[in-house]
């Protein structure tokens, strides 16, 4: 299976990965407490103790950090939703596997901690490299899942690819995209099912 990569943010000075990840994971511990919008980096490097100017060596900017934050929490969503449906024999249980998982893992990882939801809200908003490359991550989920059900002869072919793609992704986007997603989580677990169920039926031969 096809998996889209987040790609990498702007890193400058050595390639310390050490370093790297400790920085990442003091913000992200200081960024759970204060925000990610509130939080300067000067903030951030007293926190860590280390200087503005060292912290500058391998980010060259909060965004920068963000970006990896942002990008490792929505890789474990993309890992959920990988192995939810790996090795699946049918395409309409893959498509409600999809659904399922992807309403699961983002209620989770988006609203166990607000503060860090703010980063994921900002990535969504500004289009952040790694927001970009988890929506295209799912169309392409979709994309192979439609094909599959094509070629078993479970979905109908009348309809262009590109628009049964495209119309279930927009389907899925209220539960992908976390600016929506705080707007649908109190019925997101009984339309999930509901939903997948419905565009099946669309997708009948």
């Amino acid at each position: 299976m096809t998996k889209a990569t987040t790609p990498a943010p702007q890193v400058r000075g050595p390639s310390d990965h050490d370093v790297r990840d400790q920085i990442v994971d003091a913000a992200t511990e200081y960024f759970s407490l204060y925000g990610f919008e509130k939080t300067t980096v000067s903030d951030l490097a007293k926190a860590i103790g280390f200087s503005k100017a060292y912290i500058y060596k391998f980010f060259d900017s909060k965004q920068a950090i963000g970006e990896v934050i942002c990008g490792n929490r929505l890789h474990v969503i993309m890992t959920a939703v990988d192995e939810a449906v790996a090795d699946v024999p049918s395409a309409p249980e893959r498509l409600r596997r999809l659904f399922k998982t992807l309403v699961e893992a983002g209620s989770q990882l988006f609203f166990q901690d607000s503060k860090l939801y703010d980063i994921a809200r900002m990535s969504a908003s500004e289009s952040w490299p790694s927001a970009q490359a988890y929506e295209a991550h799912i169309k392409e989920l979709v994309l192979q899942i439609v094909r599959m059900g094509r070629e078993a002869g479970d979905f109908e072919r009348k309809t262009p690819l590109d628009e049964t793609v495209s119309a279930i992704y927009w389907v899925l986007r209220p539960y992908i995209n976390p600016l929506l997603l705080q707007h649908n989580l109190e019925k997101a677990a009984d339309a999930a099912p509901q939903l997948s169920n419905l565009i099946l039926r669309s997708l009948a031969p």
